[in-house]
């Protein structure tokens, strides 16, 4: 076998089971989250549509993860077809109550914020306004997170505490 073949096959192999792990722990979490939301009976917020900026995503539609009890997003089009969609900021939920919602589940986007402090502003936020707070983000070992150019951060959950890092 081709050794150049057999590197791209590795690779390509390599992306899929990462991919694969993403979207494992994205379902993983969201159930996680819906079920916080209940227990506490309390409704989801859920920032990030589940259609994101995605255009295929939106054509065929496939829809990421579910879209709780109110969707909220910067773009409209990434919450199409919930029932609550909120356009807005993930930096200002102000139009929330504190303690309003018994979960958060965020999912693929505090690595498009531009800085460090912005992502700390975010978690602040979601933290006053959800119990519970659940955070999805692309891994480093992504090639495709390499490449999106609004990808600015590096965001990784370890027992609960949330680290953010500039890109460089």
């Amino acid at each position: 076998m081709n050794p150049v073949f057999a590197a791209l096959m590795f690779v390509k192999a390599w992306q899929a089971v990462v991919h694969l792990g993403q979207v494992a722990e994205r379902k993983v979490n969201y159930r996680a989250a819906v079920a916080e939301a209940i227990a506490r009976r309390k409704p989801l917020l859920v920032v990030g549509g589940p259609l994101g900026a995605n255009p295929l995503r939106r054509l065929l539609p496939m829809p990421a993860h579910g879209c709780g009890d109110v969707c909220f997003d910067i773009d409209p089009h990434a919450c199409q077809g919930c029932a609550s969609g909120v356009q807005g900021d993930v930096r200002d939920l102000s139009r929330f109550k504190d303690g309003e919602f018994g979960a958060a589940y965020a999912s693929h986007v505090l690595e498009h914020l531009p800085t460090v402090e912005d992502a700390r502003r975010a978690v602040a936020e979601l933290r006053r306004v959800a119990d519970v707070v659940f955070i999805v983000s692309p891994r480093k070992s992504s090639f495709v997170a390499w490449l999106i150019p609004g990808h600015h951060l590096w965001v990784t959950v370890e027992e609960g505490e949330v680290f953010a890092e500039q890109r460089g």
